[in-house]
């Protein structure tokens, strides 16, 4: 086996694609899950269900609040912080998100 090919094996375990639906506990507001989704489209506020992406086994279960956001090259990022433990993580805005609501967390700093 080949490290690149093992490197990739080792990566691609991190990520695990779990399409579903969900009511945010924020907003309330209905998201249609794509397997990406990880916050809500509305008010940008997800809640802390995976240890690697998409694998839902944390069991904090804390809500993540949106506490900034930024651009990066030619993406718009945030960053979420859990209430209950105090985690972080980045997250992409994705096209259906809800720009008004990227601006008002990024402040003037786009």
């Amino acid at each position: 086996m080949s490290f690149v090919f093992a490197i990739f094996q080792v990566m691609s375990k991190k990520f695990t694609r779990t399409i579903e639906d969900f009511a945010c506990e924020h907003c309330g507001a209905n998201i249609l899950g794509n397997g990406y989704t990880n916050h809500c489209q509305a008010c940008l506020w997800s809640k802390h269900v995976d240890k690697n992406p998409g694998d839902r086994e944390e069991s904090c279960l804390g809500m993540m609040e949106p506490v900034a956001g930024y651009k990066e090259g030619q993406r718009f990022m945030m960053n979420h912080r859990c209430l209950r433990c105090g985690f972080e993580r980045r997250a992409t805005l994705l096209p259906e998100d809800n720009f008004e609501a990227f601006i008002a967390l990024s402040g003037e700093g786009l």
